[in-house]
């Protein structure tokens, strides 16, 4: 399965201000992208336009999932994601919480909430709630679940926030098992996020107004 991104001069603007203008870019299914830019610069807003959740102010954004045009609205359904500010069920419990993403993901790999569980070396909490994980156990949670759905575009945006060392090795240790085959695209300005995506678009080359 094969999802396509196609954006033709396409800027996003608030109120009067361009976050960015005139991005002609093509994403395309089984590479992986970059997504670079200071704090601010826009990256998490150009992600929502890569996601369908927002819609550019000019130009166009057209997605293709194998082959066959897809409205932005239906786009959900074929990405994961992780990002710091996607919030977790915080009065579920581990297990529910990984039963509940499941109802809306296939499993990835032949993955299961037990192989979840223990990829997140978690098993002394699979009944804890939620609101009682530290910030780096919830990061954690938020990339197992993503890498771990079956999806054809995987998105990451900042994802080694609140990760220690060892977190962002065991970052790097999915990227390397459950990356494969994807569109993938990350959100950063930190390289240990990025060293493996071998295409880069810079947001700040399209810090410039409109024509008009």
């Amino acid at each position: 399965m094969g999802l396509n991104i196609i954006l033709t001069q396409t800027g996003r603007r608030f109120n009067r201000d361009w976050i960015f203008n005139g991005i002609d870019y093509t994403f395309l299914e089984g590479n992986s992208y970059a997504v670079l830019g200071p704090n601010g610069s826009g990256k998490s807003t150009l992600l929502q336009l890569l996601n369908g959740s927002l819609t550019p102010s000019t130009g166009n954004v057209k997605f293709s999932f194998n082959g066959s045009d897809l409205h932005a609205e239906d786009v959900y359904q074929h990405i994961s994601m992780a990002a710091p500010y996607l919030e977790l069920i915080e009065d579920f419990t581990l297990t529910e919480v990984i039963d509940f993403h499941f109802k809306f993901k296939p499993y990835n790999n032949g993955m299961n909430r037990a192989g979840i569980i223990d990829l997140l070396g978690m098993k002394q909490s699979k009944h804890k709630l939620v609101r009682y994980f530290s910030s780096g156990m919830k990061q954690r949670l938020k990339l197992a679940l993503a890498f771990c759905s079956d999806t054809a575009m995987l998105m990451l945006d900042e994802p080694t926030s609140n990760l220690d060392v060892q977190g962002i090795d065991w970052y790097l240790q999915l990227v390397m098992q459950y990356a494969g085959n994807r569109l993938i695209i990350v959100g950063s300005n930190q390289l240990q996020e990025y060293s493996f995506c071998t295409n880069q678009l810079h947001i700040t080359d399209y810090k410039r107004p409109a024509n008009n």
